[in-house]
């Protein structure tokens, strides 16, 4: 079954299976054999290590092409997955992206209810450096300038130790979210993505073939009809 999808081939191509050819998928029906020929896992098995290599490809594509917009377009995009999470609710004005002089670094907030009496401030960073712990601490100090509880400060980077560090031991609380824990919440909550294709794995229901009643009677009529010609 699993033969009839190119994903499967371009998986077991990049696993070095040797049973899965070299110029791409075979042609043919395939047989239960060839679905379970790699390192011993299940067909069910097969299908989930395959999933999970093309979900880490998306990943990696979400993140180069996010370093190639502008910096606006990520500070928008921090904000729409903070909307998709459902921070903010769906009460007009939830998210606003700011960003302009006069607001201390903070690029966007976040308005948890409609009066805005509890705000999560936020700072994005279009980065391929690692953001260390000065940039932490400036976003620290325009958190208290603001009088803020809470802060998320988002990177397609990554944090350095002194960074994670810092911001750990910090009042208001600080969120560190890195580039790829940013493109794994952009999967989860469908920004910058679409399905392409839905798969539905079905299996026998086993209630389905139960009589509670009689499950004797049952046993013997499954048993008789394998004496039945074919």
């Amino acid at each position: 079954m699993l033969a009839d999808f190119e994903e499967f081939h371009e998986f077991r191509q990049a696993k070095g299976d040797p049973g899965s050819g070299a110029t791409g998928p075979a042609t043919g029906p395939a047989t239960a054999p060839e679905a379970s020929t790699d390192s011993g896992h299940t067909p069910e098995e097969q299908i989930d290590l395959a999933y999970r290599s093309l979900r880490t490809a998306l990943a990696a594509d979400l993140l180069d092409r996010v370093h190639e917009q502008t910096p606006a377009f990520f500070e928008q995009l921090v904000l729409d997955v903070l909307r998709g999470m459902g921070y903010g609710g769906a009460h007009d004005g939830a998210v606003e992206k700011l960003g302009q002089s006069g607001d201390e670094g903070v690029d966007g907030v976040v308005r948890e209810d409609e009066l805005g009496l509890d705000l999560i401030y936020i700072q994005a960073k279009r980065w391929k450096n690692p953001v260390g712990r000065p940039e932490i601490q400036k976003f620290f100090g325009a958190l208290h300038g603001k009088r803020a509880t809470k802060g998320v400060f988002i990177t397609t980077s990554t944090f350095t130790s002194e960074a994670a560090s810092y911001a750990d031991n910090v009042t208001p609380r600080v969120i560190l979210v890195d580039g790829p824990y940013l493109t794994r919440l952009m999967i989860e909550y469908d920004v910058g993505v679409t399905v392409a294709r839905t798969y539905k794995l079905k299996r026998v229901d086993l209630d389905y073939f139960t009589d509670d009643d009689d499950t004797g009677e049952i046993a013997t009529t499954v048993a008789a009809s394998t004496d039945l010609p074919q």
